[in-house]
């Protein structure tokens, strides 16, 4: 496992999401529409999946006028988006992996600007599965320690009483992993405890670690995986690359 703080990489990402704040409400709301559509409709009480995207979109503070307009737009007779869920995966510098999962209303135009973004790095797109059998998709909560003053022993047991699968200690954050089915009753519960939680999504984690120490191997690395953030169709970028 990465010797990193998942905690500080969250900070950092929401720190660039800051800078283009835009940007990052963009993808929320394709993300919310499609889980109104797909999710069983515009009320979260009703709609696990509404509930989860909407607990995300706060994390990156989204303003509520924001969420309520993306949710109306989506429940709206008129409206004609329809997006795609697509996953690229493929290879960077030195063999690191990349999956990439795309929201998109023109296929064409995605692929394209998914192989340069990979190109660009030196790297390329392979096959679907290529490399998504090093990772294993979890749903994971992070807690900032500063946020929480329950005792850890404390909020183990609530998130193991809940149906989380594991949870882990680190220097300045506890780490919540569910199977992907229980991640929105394990996050609603931690919710409904008033646990503020830093991050909660279904992600990709990586099973190895890939170093880089190569310069050049660095500059097309962060070359690919920038160009791929400034993508609005691309919503989830996972690599396995030890930043």
């Amino acid at each position: 496992m990465s010797g990193h703080s998942k905690f500080a990489n969250i900070k950092h990402k929401k720190e660039k999401n800051d800078a283009a704040k835009g940007k990052i409400f963009t993808k929320i709301g394709r993300e919310l529409a499609v889980a109104v559509k797909e999710g069983g409709g515009p009320d979260p009480a009703n709609n696990s999946r509404l509930r989860d995207v909407i607990a995300k979109a706060k994390a990156n503070n989204m303003p509520n006028d924001n969420i309520d307009r993306s949710i109306k737009k989506a429940a709206g007779e008129g409206s004609a988006d329809n997006y795609e869920h697509i996953t690229y995966e493929g290879y960077g510098p030195n063999g690191t992996a990349i999956i990439v999962k795309a929201l998109t209303d023109n296929k064409n135009r995605t692929a394209s600007n998914v192989r340069n973004a990979f190109t660009k790095g030196s790297g390329n797109v392979g096959t679907p599965g290529c490399v998504s059998f090093m990772f294993d998709e979890k749903g994971q909560i992070i807690i900032a320690k500063e946020d929480c003053d329950m005792d850890s022993d404390e909020l183990m047991m609530l998130a193991l009483d809940a149906g989380a699968e594991d949870f882990v200690e680190e220097e300045d954050s506890y780490e919540v992993l569910t199977v992907p089915e229980d991640f929105s009753e394990v996050r609603l519960k931690l919710e409904e405890a008033g646990i503020l939680m830093a991050n909660a999504e279904v992600t990709m984690i990586p099973q190895t670690w890939v170093e880089l120490t190569d310069e050049q191997d660095l500059k097309n690395i962060q070359k690919t995986l920038d160009l791929l953030e400034e993508d609005d169709d691309v919503q989830e970028v996972y690599h396995n690359w030890d930043e």
